[in-house]
């Protein structure tokens, strides 16, 4: 995302709701021509059964008694009722269908892991809306999109499955996240350890608040991977700042920017910084699905997509217009690289998969600088346990995320070839040995919970 927007999202994870990650837009984009032949790989369908289970709205207040239904999804074919286990998705800020085909390693782990996958939809996003349409209208209604909420939305949803599904009484849940859903699954291990034996957090920046991390490391790991993806790749994006300045300070220039860039609408010089920080957030969307092979996440994009941006890229050298129009054309990659639309619109960088309306959720709310780390300890967590942290080198999330050893149990596996929460997508033929390395340390931890678990259950009896 943009400085300006990063910024403010930091600053919104401080309120009360506290949620941190990627901050989506409105919807996808695509269009305008591309010298390649889109490769883009839609989501894998996957057999699973739709169920909801009725929610408290406020789990921690007297005063309330309305309820909601979180969606949730189920799919048992590998799941064993005698030394099976149960890997519990903690849903964050989008539609759970589009997490569920997009965590493809809870698909690849199943069966070895005789595992029945539940994937739990965060409220206010995707179906799981506490007052319906009207969720968002209210600023007394969104007092209640909290983490701490989240969390105990889960835990209820847990009991209510060991409760009604036969055999799923004695078995251990392992909690699993990526990003924002990375930070719920190691809070609900750190906050409810008697429900989840253990939690597998991908790419999750729980040390993104106050001062736990130095201020610019998330935009200096974009800026490194772009350095690294082409020769003098970062120098034309960092010249390409002053050059919008340049070109925009006339109305001339306005007018030659709009066409430059193929935006939807027409650029006015109120709309300066805005067309800066989304092109700034398109370099941080980027560097965050910098996969090694096609991919849909967030938008349809070729292998390497920051390699195939930096081609356009190479000589920062040369006059603002035609800096610009290689902007263009890199921008082009992430937009249009399946060729659906005629425009680029300066209000959307991904997919509509995510919730805009609650991850943008940050107008009315005061917020506190210390809560979250009051909350969940920030960097005094020692005395948790059976919890491991991976994260992507090329993700600049990870310079909030734990990413060295803190004690037996809470273990850090880093990925040096690895973008946003790699390890969670689908195997893939293309997939760097470090993945593969960290997929097969994360499955081993997890099948110790799970020996660990039955161990000491046959010796209380």
């Amino acid at each position: 995302m943009g400085r300006r927007a990063l910024l403010l999202l930091l600053l919104s994870f401080l309120a009360p709701w506290a949620t941190i990650a990627l901050r989506p837009a409105l919807r996808a984009l695509g269009s305008l021509h591309l010298p390649t032949n889109p490769t883009s790989l839609p989501a894998v369908a996957k057999n699973y059964s739709v169920l909801y289970f009725q929610q408290k709205v406020d789990h921690f207040g007297f005063n309330t008694v309305k309820t909601f239904n979180q969606r949730y999804l189920v799919a048992d074919k590998y799941w064993k009722k005698n030394g099976g286990s149960i890997l519990f998705y903690t849903g964050n800020e989008g539609d759970i269908i589009w997490f569920c085909n997009n965590t493809g390693f809870m698909w690849d782990v199943a069966e070895e892991l005789k595992a029945m996958l539940v994937f739990a939809e965060h409220r206010y996003y995707g179906e799981s809306l506490p007052f319906g349409d009207n969720s968002f209208k209210d600023s007394r209604h969104l007092n209640f999109l909290t983490s701490e909420q989240a969390l105990a939305d889960f835990a209820e949803l847990i009991k209510h499955l060991k409760r009604t599904i036969p055999g799923a009484e004695n078995q251990p849940v392992i909690a699993i996240g990526g990003s924002y859903g990375g930070m719920l699954a190691a809070w609900f291990r750190m906050k409810y350890p008697h429900m989840v034996v253990g939690a597998l957090a991908a790419s999750a920046p729980i040390w993104q608040f106050e001062d736990l991390v130095p201020c610019g490391v998330f935009m200096k790991i974009v800026t490194t991977d772009f350095r690294k993806s082409g020769p003098h790749c970062s120098e034309s994006i960092h010249r390409s700042w002053d050059a919008i300045n340049r070109l925009s300070n006339t109305g001339s220039g306005l007018q030659w920017l709009t066409g430059a860039l193929h935006l939807c609408s027409p650029l006015t010089s109120q709309d300066i910084q805005h067309l800066k920080d989304w092109i700034s957030e398109t370099w941080v969307n980027l560097a965050m699905v910098d996969y090694p092979y096609a991919s849909n996440f967030l938008q349809p994009l070729p292998a390497w997509p920051i390699k195939v941006v930096c081609q356009y890229l190479k000589n920062p050298n040369v006059s603002d217009s035609l800096l610009l129009q290689n902007i263009f054309q890199a921008l082009n990659v992430y937009y249009n690289y399946s060729g659906q639309v005629k425009c680029l619109n300066i209000s959307e960088t991904a997919t509509s998969s995510l919730g805009t309306l609650g991850w943008s959720y940050q107008w009315g709310v005061r917020p506190r600088p210390s809560w979250i780390t009051t909350m969940y300890g920030g960097k005094n967590i020692s005395s948790h346990t059976n919890i491991v942290f991976s994260n992507g080198e090329l993700d600049p999330w990870s310079g909030g995320g734990v990413t060295k050893d803190i004690t037996d149990t809470l273990v850090a596996v880093t990925i040096s070839e690895g973008a946003h929460h790699l390890d969670l997508r689908t195997k893939n033929a293309l997939d760097p040995m470090s993945v593969l390395l960290a997929r097969s340390l994360e499955v081993r931890h997890m099948k110790n919970w799970i020996r660990d678990f039955y161990d000491s259950a046959g010796k209380q009896h």
